[in-house]
């Protein structure tokens, strides 16, 4: 059968949507306890990352931070990742103030999903777009160490041909998309197997609006994007639920993305590493994210 791609002019709204153990790091917190006046563990980190980062960013004294275009929330607020409002502003620039950099010292640019993972896009220093770490993905690109973990799940109309889903077989029957390029499309298409060739839409965006328009049953995307769609972007809609371990749905881990083997990546593991050491990362995704991780699971029968 072939495969069929839909691609949507109309957009809707905003959305769609560990430690990195070293010598360096043990070196740093010996140094610190030693000294008559201990830095707070955060600070000596936060120094190791800067250090680290120094000289190898594509302009000197400044860290190029790339995102969606648009990008959505819960994510971004108001598609301005520079006010830090969202997940992964908010995320970014403290990693960058972590690696020394703050205010002017912080540039944003845009890329697409789909040049960013295939590693042709090179205008910045590190990207962050929700993108899942993978095999395939590390063969062109590198991650950082996960900041997320997220599982897929269903969106669809309350009332639509998706009301009745209870298992992941019930999904078969249904007309799904996803974003082409994403790990919600090779989900349908490896594990659903649906009867119907999936629709692979240019974005989420445009899948979101074929869902608006009834002409699609349902997508699948990652959790937080899933119910945030429902809860603020298209009425009627529910999460039918999220595809549970046993069906290789859970394990989404998201990573900082960075041109293949940048030694800058060992420098934003090292910001990571702080940030889950202080508790920062925690209250960052606390903030931003714990409206957005609770949904039932479907069954495997």
């Amino acid at each position: 059968m072939q495969r069929r791609t839909l691609v949507l002019t109309l957009t809707l709204g905003s959305i769609v949507f560990a430690a990195c153990g070293s010598d360096s790091n043990s070196a740093v917190t010996t140094t610190a306890a030693t000294t008559t006046t201990a830095a707070p563990a955060t600070t000596a980190a936060a120094q190791t990352a800067a250090a680290c980062a120094k000289g190898k960013t594509l302009t000197a004294d400044m860290l190029t931070i790339a995102t969606g275009n648009p990008a959505y929330p819960p994510y971004v607020l108001d598609d301005k990742p520079e006010s830090g409002q969202g997940f992964e502003a908010a995320l970014a620039l403290a990693v960058a103030k972590d690696m020394g950099f703050e205010g002017a010292a912080v540039k944003w640019v845009r890329t697409d999903f789909d040049s960013a993972v295939a590693g042709t896009a090179d205008t910045f220093d590190f990207n962050l777009q929700q993108f899942t770490i993978n095999a395939d993905r590390e063969k062109v690109v590198s991650f950082s160490t996960p900041y997320y973990t997220a599982n897929q799940a269903v969106l669809g109309y309350a009332t639509g041909a998706g009301a009745s889903v209870k298992t992941l077989a019930d999904l078969k029957k249904l007309k799904l998309g996803a974003a082409a390029g994403t790990t919600s499309l090779q989900f349908i298409t490896d594990i659903i197997k649906p009867d119907v060739e999936p629709f692979a839409f240019n974005s989420n965006a445009d899948a979101k609006t074929a869902l608006d328009n009834k002409q699609i049953d349902a997508i699948v995307t990652d959790l937080p994007t899933a119910l945030y769609i429902s809860a603020v972007e298209i009425s009627g809609t529910k999460v039918f639920g999220q595809i549970p371990a046993s069906a290789g749905g859970a394990g989404d881990s998201w990573g900082l993305l960075f041109k293949k083997d940048n030694p800058l990546a060992e420098c934003a593991n090292l910001a990571l590493a702080d940030l889950t050491k202080s508790g920062d990362l925690g209250k960052i995704t606390q903030q931003w994210m714990a409206d957005y991780t609770e949904a039932p699971e479907l069954s495997v029968g």
